[in-house]
Parts: C-alpha cells; structure tokens; sequence
C-alpha cells in the first residue's frame, strides 16, 4: 500500500537521501576543519567522493529502477515517488561538487606549501619531464589500448568509475570523431618524481601522464580536445534473479554470475574534468544516451583512492605534521595477555570498545578454542572479512584441529560479494561447514559461539558485537564486542544457529533478540514502556541510521508523552527534531570525526533501571524487516556503566558533534565550560580498571574513575 494511501504524516519526517546527502556533508566539513592535518583533510574529500560514489551505485541506481518498475510507488517519509526523489536528489548535488572543488583547491595550496606537489606534465621540472616521458614509454604505453570510435569500432563498455581520457579528434578531411583511452588497472594510480633532497613529495596522476601523451596516441589524427571522464553505474543487482535462473545450482555459483551482471547496469553518472570541451561533451552525450542533469563537471580529480597511496609515499620527517598522531589500540588492563580467555570470561562478561581496545582479546580467545581439547564447536556468522582475514584463517586451523566449524557467510554483502565467496570456498576446503543464510534475508548479525565439553556437561562463550569480524576496520571504525560465558545467552545462540540451518527466522530466544521477528518487536515495547513514565521517562539510541517509519512514529508518541529522546545517529535521520506538538522533546546529534562511528546502543530509562542492549541493527527499514540481526542485553553493573559513559560523553561532544534542526539541517556544537572530543577522549581514557571484587583498592580506583567522568561531563 502507498504511503499516501496510509494516510501518513509528513510534517515530522524527511526523505532518507536528501538526509545522507546531510550526511556527506558533514564528512566535508571535516576537510574544512583547520584543527585537522592537511593530509587527513585530503583523506576526507577522498571518503566524501566515494562516499557519493556509492550512493549513486545504490540509492540513485534503485530509484532510476524503482522509477521504471513502480513509478508511482511512494516514499513513506517524504510522499514524494522515485522521479520526485531523483529530482530532489540531483538538485543538490552540484553545490556539494561546487564545495569539494574548493575544498580540495585550499587544501592543495596548503600541501603545496608543505612540501606535497600534485603536479600537471607542464609543472614539471626539466630532469622530471625526462623521468616522465622514460616512465610512459617503457612501463606506460606498451599496456594502453585506445579506441577510436568510428562505424569500424563500436563504442567500447566504460566500467564504473574507471577513468578514461576522452579526446576529440580530427582527421585528414576535417571530420571529428571521438577516441578513448582507458586507464589500465594494472598501472598505478600516480609515479612519484625523482627528489635528490628527499625532502618533499612530488608526483604525477596517471591521467594527468595519459592526458599530456594522449596526442601521440592516434595515429593520424588530431588531438582538438582531450580530458578525465568517467561513467558510474547501476549497482544495485536484484538477488532476486537467482531464483530463476539454475534453480538448481549451487548459491555460491550463481552469485558469481550475478556479480558478472553489475557492471552491465544502465550508466546513472557521467563525471568530467572542467577542460573536457562542449564539443567533445556532445560526442560523448551522443554515446552515453544520459540527461544534463546526470553530468558532473569538476576541478578535483574524480577518483580520488590515491590518497590513501600518497600517504605512505611521503618522506617521514614530512609525514608526521600532516598525518593523525599514530594511535595504537590498547590491551585491557582487566585482562591478563598470557592467562586463559575462556577462563576469564567465565569470571566475568568482558566489553571491548574498538579501535581504542585492540581487537586481539578476541583473536586470542578464537585461537585458544581452534586449540583447546574441551572445545567441540565453532559458530559464527560472517558480513565481511579483511582481505586477509587472521579469523578465517584461525577458523580454518579449528576445523582442521577436528573441532565443527559453522560459518554462516552473506554472500550478499555488498562490494564483499567477490571477497566473501572466495573465502567460502576456503574456508569450506578446510573442513568447516559453511551455509549462506535465509533465502530472501541478509544475515547482518554478528555472533560467534563456542562451545565446550566437561564431561557430560556443555557449556558456552559467546561473544555479540555490533561490527563486522574484520581487523583492518576494526582499528577504523568505533564498535562494541560483548563476551560473556552467560548459559542462557549460550542456549538462545545455539538456537539461533539451528534456526539459521533450517531456514527458521520465527525462534523464539529468552535474551537475544534477532531480527526480522525480535528486534523491532522489542523496541516498540521499551519506548511504550516509557511513553507510560510520561516526562520521567528517557531513551537513549546510538546508532548509524534510522529510516524505519513504525519506530519513528512510536518515538513521535514518546516525545508527545514528554519522554526525553536522545538520538546519536551519524547518518541518516528521517526524524525532524523539534516539530511542535510531534518531536520537540527528540534530539539528534551526529558525530563524524577520525574514525566512524559504528556501534549501536539501545538504552531505555534511566540509572539502573535502565533497559541497556548492544546489537548489529541500526534503525532502518532493512535491517529491521529484511535481515537477520542479533541485539543482547549487557547487564553486567561494570559494563553498563561504560555504556552508559560512552553514550554520555558522544552526547557532550562539542567538537565533533553536529546537533540536527527541525529543518533536516545541522549545525555543529560549540560553547560549553568543558571542550570535550570525545574520539579523542577515549584515545586517551580507558573505561577497562582492575575488577572491583578482586581488591578493595581497585574497587576504589573503578569508582574513582567513573566519578571523574561523570564530573567531567557535568553530570554531577
């Protein structure tokens, strides 16, 4: 049914993209902020290009499908339908790349002055130019394959978001064609420039060495006109098409022809360097059958994955005042690095807060079960992995250890897709038993069980986390991994991965919740139990998104009812704070700083009454209805405490922090009698300080630092 047809209010709501672009945004802001070194400010228009990048693969490649399969399907946010939404959407993207030019011309001035050259061919130096022309003739030209394009050579398939160097070009007669030049993956993104001095940084983009050489790349014709383009695509691949295709066949197996679909998808995107002509334009909208409003010109390069190269070109000394101060995760202090994990945690559940906990408890704890005698099983469910993954190759030395090694792998994952298959079948090679999930369901939860033998009696560790089993973002995005030996906790996870076996998603589990059934069900129970608290009532969510519109509604009728709604979102918020008579008692605070905030945290109600859940689900539509998603109750006093810290410290950010207006807006905070970052305060704070049963002086030290962070923040 229509969202108008529900006869749904509008007047406290916001589309879910135009709320990303928001989002994104924000991420530029950060390479405005002068209190960020020069090359992390690169970084972040970096990120903010990929960023749009995606959303033009996904959200903007759904709606131009939507719009052909439904176009009068309507946005239960917004009402508008997906030609509304497009409209909207490409309103607002030229300011955004209007923003990141300027952006990016500051901050390569100042990386200039710095000692970081990003140079065109003519900016060379004599004995450069000589290096130049010697690199492309020997390792450059031998590789390339322009094209002309003629009634002899058909338009040749451009692949998302590979560069290419359009040229315009001239024959004998006078006639114009058009000719491309692809840049090859297998060359890199930029040559570094010979420096005797080794004091500075100078180097060349590839397009811009393709570019200056294009000339002498076609033969009799002439160059008029030669620039950067690039195409992006549709990626957004319908998983339902395997269902009718080799029906029969392995999932794996026809995921990987799926895959080989994506970059077939109708082009959303053409992008162009500012010197591309309006002539050579023509020839290329002529080929590429794509609207004006689809066309992106811009003075910052278009690809922008060398960054993340560049920094580790930079000579040392110049590194260290344009790079983030080097952060090293810490070990906790309440755990002993040599001692037993699976001992430990049976004395007490155990939280890590990544990345300024080390991810290496947990390895630790998974190495010592693929070792142990008394461990019988590993489970564990799997979104992404690192490209090389310690965890899968753990699990894969369990299995051949004799132990049962379940993975449930999401093949589905987006982008990972490639990644996750091949780590299937090794995984699979080494014995263990991998499964793909729900048909028609994502599994996005994250959970690992093990289990032991005593004798005739079983007992478990769990561990739930809200971030992926990935050690390369584990030190990049901020997550939470709970472990606990808890036997119920260890049951509801060994049904729950029974249930996953047989395709079973309505289990019924005594502390888990797991979505699409628990989850959403659970929430709107706890924000009714405080709408009945009226203004003493108090709920607390940290999370990535929200976009569920039953779990908006709810939390409109929580506000109404006086409950106090503090909402951490990064991202996308459909709600609008501070509508009268509907959400004036909602706040929303994002936060976008040196590392993503990743974690969800559910708290309903106050001190210790306080409900407290960590879990993978964020608020959206997706993850509530149409995946598999695991929340858990942290009840442990210690561990409460440090969520609720953590929760109360983001809300004190006046650095990093954007507070959201009624009007979708942001703005960032500021003012305050204490300056509080709160990345940076948990870089430098521990919440991990010797158990309290363990000595009383200990117990003092814990109830000392809690008291110094409450008096910090001004909550005492």
């Amino acid at each position: 049914m229509s969202a108008s047809k529900k006869g749904l209010d509008y007047g406290f709501t916001q589309n879910r993209e135009l709320s990303w672009l928001q989002f994104n945004r924000r991420v530029l802001e950060e390479a405005a902020d002068e209190s960020v070194p020069l090359m992390e400010r690169l970084k972040f228009i970096s990120i903010f290009t990929s960023n749009l990048d995606e959303f033009f693969m996904v959200r903007v490649g759904s709606l131009f499908d939507l719009s052909l399969i439904s176009p009068n399907e309507i946005d239960n946010k917004s009402g508008w339908t997906p030609v509304e939404q497009l409209e909207h959407i490409y309103e607002q993207i030229p300011a955004l790349v209007e923003r990141k030019d300027k952006l990016y011309a500051q901050v390569s001035r100042k990386l200039e002055n710095a000692g970081v050259h990003d140079l065109d061919y003519e900016a060379l130096r004599p004995e450069e130019k000589k290096y130049a022309v010697q690199y492309f003739k020997t390792q450059v030209k031998p590789i390339l394959s322009p094209t002309i394009v003629d009634s002899h050579h058909p338009f040749p398939h451009l692949n998302s978001k590979a560069l290419h160097i359009a040229a315009l070009l001239q024959d004998k007669k006078g006639n114009t064609t058009l000719g491309l030049l692809p840049a090859p993956d297998a060359l890199p993104r930029f040559i570094v420039l010979p420096d005797p001095e080794q004091n500075s940084l100078r180097f060349l983009r590839m397009e811009n060495l393709l570019a200056q050489f294009a000339a002498s790349l076609f033969g009799s014709y002439k160059v008029i006109n030669a620039g950067t383009i690039c195409v992006t695509r549709n990626a957004d691949i319908s998983y339902d098409e395997e269902k009718f295709e080799d029906a029969d066949s392995d999932f794996r197996n026809r995921m990987s022809k799926l895959l080989k679909k994506r970059s077939h998808l109708s082009i959303v995107r053409l992008e162009l360097h500012s010197g591309v002509s309006d002539d050579l334009l023509k020839l290329l909208k002529h080929r590429i059958q794509i609207g004006d409003h689809q066309i992106y010109r811009g003075k910052a390069p278009l690809a922008m994955k060398y960054v993340f190269d560049i920094e580790h070109a930079l000579p040392a000394a110049l590194a260290k005042p344009l790079r983030f101060a080097p952060y090293e995760s810490r070990w906790p202090a309440t755990l002993d690095e040599s001692g037993s994990m699976v001992e430990q945690i049976r004395k007490w559940d155990r939280l890590l807060f990544f990345p300024f906990d080390t991810v290496d408890p947990f390895l630790s704890l998974l190495s010592e079960a693929a070792n142990r005698e008394d461990v019988v099983s590993i489970k564990i469910t799997i979104y992404r992995l690192a490209s090389s993954s310690k965890i899968a190759h753990i699990l894969c030395r369990a299995a051949e250890n004799g132990k049962e090694v379940t993975v449930l792998m999401e093949l589905r994952a987006r982008f990972d897709e490639a990644n996750n298959i091949s780590w299937s079948r090794l995984l699979e090679d080494a014995g263990c038993h991998v499964i793909y999930g729900v048909e028609d369901f994502k599994c996005h939860s994250k959970i690992c069980l093990i289990t032991l033998r005593s004798g005739d009696k079983l007992s478990y560790i769990t561990q739930v986390g809200t971030g992926n089993y990935n050690e390369k973002t584990n030190t990049m995005y901020t997550d939470l991994s709970f472990m606990t030996a808890d036997e119920t906790i260890g049951a509801d996870a060994t049904l729950f991965f029974q249930n996953m076996l047989v395709g079973n998603l309505e289990g019924e589990y005594e502390q888990l919740l797991v979505a699409p059934e628990g989850i959403k069900r659970e929430l709107l129970v706890q924000i009714d139990r405080q709408i009945a608290k009226g203004p003493d009532g108090y709920i607390c969510i940290k999370a990535n998104s929200m976009t569920e519109r039953e779990v908006i509604d709810k939390l409109a009728d929580a506000s109404c009812a006086g409950v106090q709604i503090q909402m951490i979102l990064r991202g996308i918020c459909c709600l609008r704070p501070g509508i009268p008579g509907r959400t004036e008692n909602v706040h929303v605070t994002s936060i976008v700083g040196r590392y993503l905030e990743h974690a969800r945290i559910f708290c309903f109600g106050r001190g210790d009454d306080a409900e407290l859940y960590i879990g993978s689900s964020d608020l959206m539509t997706r993850n509530l209805n149409r995946r598999v998603e695991i929340a858990c109750p942290v009840r442990a006093p210690k561990l409460r405490q440090m969520l609720l810290s953590i929760l109360n410290t983001e809300l004190a950010d006046n650095v990093k922090a954007s507070s959201m207006q009624s009007d979708g807006s942001y703005y960032r905070k500021t003012g305050g009698p204490v300056r509080t970052d709160s990345q940076a305060y948990f870089m430098e704070h521990s919440y991990h300080v010797p158990d309290p049963e363990e000595t009383a002086e200990n117990a003092t030290e814990q109830g000392g630092f809690f008291s110094k962070v409450k008096h910090f923040l001004g909550f005492e």
